[in-house]
């Protein structure tokens, strides 16, 4: 009888504590998600090239054929245009919401002409936009997306040295800019 109340009394014990300790710790990993990071890097609306090794916010690009780039973006008062053309062999957009759940993703397969072309909106704005949909944005693909804060990742592939500078000129002159309706 004695053993059996110890067992469960140090059950208990143990789980309170593994509870207590969980608790303690969520401020130490919850501002290391991939959001956060993303944010680390600057300002929002504007493309960032990730080296080989981690930089300050702790994001890195470990492919040795990919190059990448990122921005954090927040359309809660206006949408958010993304853009990019170049002659690369392969480029790719992911689109995610500050949970870091993949919204939307498209490559230069699924574009007009190869270039990306992009805006990302809310529900509302984007009902507002097609209503008149101005003629910048013809050719342009509408994303509606649901939460207002995000992150985009833009890589382009490099399969050889010849080709890592219209990579990286094709993420350097990518846009993530607000869409001011013209």
């Amino acid at each position: 009888m004695f053993r059996t109340v110890f067992a469960i009394l140090t059950g208990v014990l143990g789980a309170a504590l593994l509870h207590l300790i969980i608790i303690l710790s969520l401020p130490h990993f919850s501002d290391r998600d991939a959001y956060t990071r993303v944010e680390d890097e600057g300002d929002e609306n504007h493309f960032y090239m990730l080296d080989n090794k981690d930089d300050d916010a702790g994001l890195s690009n470990s492919d040795p054929y990919i190059r990448t780039a990122v921005c954090a973006f927040d359309i809660e008062s206006q949408p958010i245009r993304l853009t990019a053309k170049g002659n690369v062999p392969f480029w790719s957009l992911s689109v995610y919401d500050a949970a870091s759940n993949e919204v939307f993703s498209m490559s230069d397969r699924t574009s007009v002409g190869g270039a990306l072309d992009l805006l990302l909106a809310s529900p509302i704005q984007l009902t507002g936009i097609r209503k008149a949909l101005p003629p910048s944005l013809a050719q342009s693909i509408l994303v509606e997306v649901p939460r207002a804060d995000g992150y985009v990742v833009l890589r382009a592939m490099a399969p050889a040295a010849s080709f890592d500078d219209a990579a990286r000129n094709f993420l350097s002159e990518a846009g993530c800019d607000v869409f001011d309706g013209q």
